[in-house]
């Protein structure tokens, strides 16, 4: 291990300590061993955290593709931080590790390139009473005109009469300055429920909702199926959406959430370029960067950002997308420098990347010698064997050919 003193060392032992103790949730230790090379990595391998998305709290049930597992981030933010610590995450996504810190009454810093990160992040940490909900929406109208693209494939007539009207007054709202935190939950809630494979989302039966097809490709769809968009009461499933995401909240939780929430920072910019993050602040970032070009999130959400009223065009014009290593590498870079800079001196990054291209590309070789290239001390890697998901065989990954296998962690620290 590469040498350290002072804080540095003690906090570096304190994390290889633990992580030499760790039994995961089926009981087994964890497997430790030393990489070949002159860096003397250390690798754990071994099920740190459950795959079962419904063992952390329900406020995670947003969907978004390419997000990692509510328990990722809490590892690594209960082992790595204390309460008042700020976390960070470039890529916020969905706000995965943004809920979690908040919840962990930690501070909070998210930055994501597409806007609606923020759609789906910062409503959650102000979650109404189901009540105030019903009331908000009893003074929307129902009755819209038809939406100006095509939808008929998607929804009821009435059903898009709904979306169209809600989506009016919405935007409105937002435009004017007047719209609060109930008008913003209710935009969050809607923007997940516009399609998906159960009579819970507004649309007729399509793939999962992190990711909208075409309007072709649900045609077609509609005719393997023999099926026709059914009404389905908009209203009602917001309501219903919204009495599972507060489910399981605890008084505390939601205590922990609007403190959190009330000077939580959200940017929408290059991750490699934050001015707005004072240098030296940051104790812990948990991340996941975009995977070479393995998820195309702009065609994902294209009805999202219709919806939000947003320019998907402009949006996939700001998300890199490299399409080789050598691209990537530049990028990534660019990021570690800049994590550096906002890293206290003392805190960690937790770079979460991934199996890719038919198991041919282990990321965290690539992400080793940009992370001490830019400053920091590599402190070794993470690796988190789990069984996958109903979605995860739906996209293929199952048989290891495409997308992610395992959880790749590549912990560095800032001495």
């Amino acid at each position: 291990m590469i040498q350290m003193k002072g804080q540095s060392l003690k906090k570096s032992l304190a994390f290889h300590q633990y992580l030499s103790e760790y039994k995961g949730p089926s009981g087994k230790s964890i497997r430790r061993e030393e990489t070949s090379g002159s860096e003397g990595l250390i690798r754990y391998t071994g099920e740190f955290w459950t795959s079962r998305q419904r063992q952390a709290s329900s406020l995670h049930e947003i969907s978004y593709r390419a997000c990692f597992k509510p328990q990722l981030p809490r590892f690594f933010i209960n082992l790595l931080t204390h309460e008042g610590n700020i976390v960070y995450d470039p890529f916020g996504g969905r706000g995965t590790t943004a809920i979690e810190a908040g919840l962990l009454g930690r501070r909070v810093i998210v930055n994501d390139a597409n806007p609606l990160s923020r759609v789906l992040t910062e409503p959650r940490f102000f979650p109404p009473f189901v009540e105030d909900v019903v009331l908000r929406l009893a003074t929307i109208p129902r009755d819209g005109d038809r939406a100006e693209c095509d939808l008929s494939m998607f929804y009821h007539p009435d059903t898009e009469r709904e979306i169209v009207a809600l989506r009016r007054y919405l935007l409105e709202k937002k435009e004017d300055g007047a719209d609060d935190a109930i008008d913003r939950w209710i935009a969050m809630v809607a923007t997940n429920r516009l399609t998906g494979h159960s009579s819970g989302f507004f649309s007729v039966y399509t793939l999962p909702p992190n990711q909208a097809v075409s309007q072709k490709s649900q045609e077609r769809i509609n005719r393997n199926r023999c099926q026709v968009p059914e009404y389905r009461d908009t209203h009602r499933l917001i309501v219903r959406k919204t009495k599972s995401l507060i489910s399981g909240l605890t008084s505390a939780d939601i205590t922990n959430l609007h403190s959190a929430g009330a000077d939580a920072r959200f940017f929408t910019e290059d991750a490699r370029t934050t001015p707005g993050i004072v240098s030296g602040t940051v104790q812990l970032t948990v991340t996941s960067p975009p995977f070479l070009d393995v998820v195309q999130y702009q065609e994902d959400n294209w009805l999202r950002c219709w919806f939000c009223g947003l320019d998907e065009d402009a949006i996939g014009n700001t998300i890199t997308m490299a399409r080789t290593i050598k691209d990537w590498e530049v990028v990534m870079a660019a990021v570690f420098r800049e994590l550096f800079r906002i890293t206290t001196p003392g805190g960690f990054v937790a770079f979460e990347v991934g199996e890719v291209r038919k198991k041919t590309v282990r990321l965290e070789e690539q992400v080793i010698p940009l992370g001490i290239d830019a400053g920091f001390t590599c402190d070794g890697i993470i690796i988190n064997q789990q069984s996958f998901s109903k979605t995860s065989n739906i996209w293929g990954i199952d048989n290891n050919k495409s997308g992610t296998n395992t959880n790749r962690i590549t912990v560095f620290l800032k001495q």
